[in-house]
């Protein structure tokens, strides 16, 4: 399995936010940043959607800074979810109800842990 870039188990590799810092395309983060102000109800620019994985050491998104998730994982001093034993649990509730890709992902990981 490829390594996550995300604390919550989102696919960093296929999220179109990842996907257009690594390309450079500026046009590309500004139809992001107007599409995603629209479905989230925020003021996003094209300055915003630049990411490279929440956990990188490079550029995180804007509400990298903010998500509770993030917090949780640094403070405990975890790569992602997957070493915490909690999970799934209160904080990370919301992402899972929106993107159970991403606790698919956790899970996974968690397994592959247990095998290691």
């Amino acid at each position: 399995m490829k390594d996550i870039l995300s604390a919550c188990g989102l696919d960093c590799y296929n999220c179109e936010c990842f996907l257009a810092t690594q390309a450079q395309n500026e046009a590309q983060k500004a139809d992001i940043a107007i599409r995603w102000s629209k479905q989230y109800n925020a003021e996003l620019s094209a300055k915003d959607i630049n990411c490279e994985g929440c956990m990188s050491d490079g550029a995180r998104f804007t509400w990298c800074s903010m998500c509770p998730i993030r917090a949780c994982v640094v403070a405990k001093g975890y790569a992602n979810c997957s070493a915490c034993e909690d999970f799934p649990c209160s904080t990370n509730e919301f992402l899972i109800n929106a993107v159970p890709a991403a606790k698919e992902t956790i899970m996974a990981l968690k397994q592959q842990a247990n095998q290691d």
